[in-house]
């Protein structure tokens, strides 16, 4: 968390000071004029990329596949959205940078990998859970020491009367 308190403290100061030292070159009204045109130009592009990944996500559903990538470009692009409100020039670089479709899908990807890397860490830690839990039971089941996940026994059919009688 120190960092992310770091970023909220830091990323003000540096956009004021920039916005000073641009409005002492080039004006105050200049510099507002500036920083309202990098808003509008970004939040055109950012209308055109958020409709170009909800119609890829769409595609993507009807054809049966998950829009994973997509999902992950939409939280990026609302806070790209976000960058680009936020009156600065450091914070619209980088919301113009994320608004760089090769560069957003390649971070989607490194985001949706992180998240099922812990997700596949958090079943394991959840399957290692679920076999302490059974050592304990006392169902009069008794833990062979197997962790792959079988359980061994004998099974009966038992044919349903109804189906029969059809």
């Amino acid at each position: 968390m120190p960092i992310l308190f770091l970023i909220f403290i830091l990323v003000p100061v540096v956009e004021m000071y920039i916005l000073i030292k641009v409005g002492a070159i080039i004006g105050g009204l200049y510099t507002i004029g500036l920083v309202l045109l990098t808003a509008v130009i970004g939040v055109s592009l950012l209308k055109k990329q958020g409709i170009s990944t909800f119609m890829t996500a769409q595609q993507k559903m009807q054809t049966g596949q998950m829009p994973v990538t997509e999902i992950a470009e939409g939280l990026m692009l609302a806070v790209t959205g976000a960058l680009l409100l936020t009156p600065g020039f450091v914070t619209d670089a980088f919301g113009f940078i994320l608004l760089t479709p090769v560069l957003r899908q390649y971070l989607a990807r490194k985001v949706f990998q992180s998240w099922l890397k812990n997700a596949q860490q958090a079943t394991y830690s959840g399957s290692t859970q679920f076999y302490s839990h059974q050592k304990t039971d006392r169902s009069g089941f008794s833990d062979s020491g197997d962790k792959s996940g079988v359980i061994e026994g004998e099974f009966q059919e038992i044919a349903d009367k109804n189906i029969e009688k059809k």
